[in-house]
C-alpha cells in the first residue's frame, strides 16, 4: 500500500489500483501540480481546487463525484453527501465525503467538509482506518471541529489535509492548530509519501502529517 501527498485535498492511494482524491491544477494554488495516473479520480465538489480532473492521466479512469453506493475498477466505494459550510449548503453548496476499501483498509475523504455531520452520518459511515480531514478553517471546518469528527470515525490514523503550506494562494490556517491538539507521541511526520501494510497500522489513533 502506497499514499502520495500532493497537496491541499489531493492524494494518491495505491494498491494495484490507484485512487486520486481532488485534483488540482497546482499553479492555481501556488503549489507544485500533481503528475500521477489514476483508475479512480473521486471528486468531493466541483470548485477549481478539487475537481482538476485533467491533471491526471490514465486510460479508461472512472470519475466518481455523487453520493451512493459504487463499484470501480473492483473498489467498493460510497459517497456520503453533507454540506461546505455550517448553513446547509447556502454559501458554499454541497460536498461529498467518500468511504472506500483498498487493500484490505477503510479509507475516507472528506473532502471541503463545513459541518459537523449528525449522528446517523457516524452510525452509515462505520469503521475508518485512514480518514483524510481538513483542518484549515476559513472554507471548512476548522481544528477542534476536525479533531472531533475524527474521533467519532474510531480511525486509526488521521491525516490532516487542506491547510496552509508555503506558497499557497488561499487564506486558510496552517496545520500547527489541529496538531496543537494531540500529544507530540502521537503525530508522525512522514515525508510526502508513505508505504505500509494493514499490520503496520496503529492500535489507537495516530496523525500522519505530510509534506511537499
Amino acid at each position: 500500500m502506497r499514499m502520495r501527498w500532493h497537496g491541499h485535498a489531493c492524494f494518491e492511494i495505491q494498491d494495484g489500483v490507484t485512487i486520486i482524491t481532488d485534483p488540482h491544477d497546482g499553479k492555481s494554488l501556488g503549489i507544485p501540480k500533481p503528475t500521477a495516473r489514476a483508475n479512480i479520480i473521486l471528486v468531493s465538489h466541483d470548485h477549481f481546487d478539487h475537481n482538476c480532473t485533467r491533471m491526471v492521466k490514465g486510460l479508461d479512469t472512472e470519475i466518481v463525484s455523487n453520493a451512493g453506493v459504487t463499484r470501480k475498477a473492483g473498489v467498493d466505494m460510497m459517497g456520503f453527501e453533507t454540506f461546505h459550510d455550517e448553513t446547509g449548503g447556502s454559501k458554499r453548496g454541497r460536498n461529498t465525503v467518500f468511504r472506500f476499501e483498498l487493500g484490505g483498509l477503510i479509507f475516507c475523504h472528506m473532502g471541503d467538509l463545513g459541518e459537523v455531520p449528525k449522528d446517523n452520518f457516524f452510525e452509515k459511515l462505520g469503521k475508518v482506518d485512514v480518514l483524510m480531514i481538513p483542518v484549515g478553517n476559513i472554507f471548512t471546518i476548522g481544528a477542534e471541529q476536525a479533531r472531533d469528527i475524527a474521533a467519532r470515525t474510531g480511525a486509526r490514523v488521521t491525516v490532516p489535509m487542506h491547510y496552509r503550506v508555503r506558497g499557497l494562494s488561499l487564506s486558510i490556517k496552517p496545520v500547527d492548530d489541529f496538531l496543537s491538539l494531540f500529544p507530540e507521541e502521537r503525530i508522525s511526520h512522514i515525508g510526502n509519501e508513505i508505504e505500509f501494510l494493514p499490520e503496520d497500522m496503529p492500535g489507537e489513533n495516530e496523525v500522519w502529517v505530510f509534506t511537499l
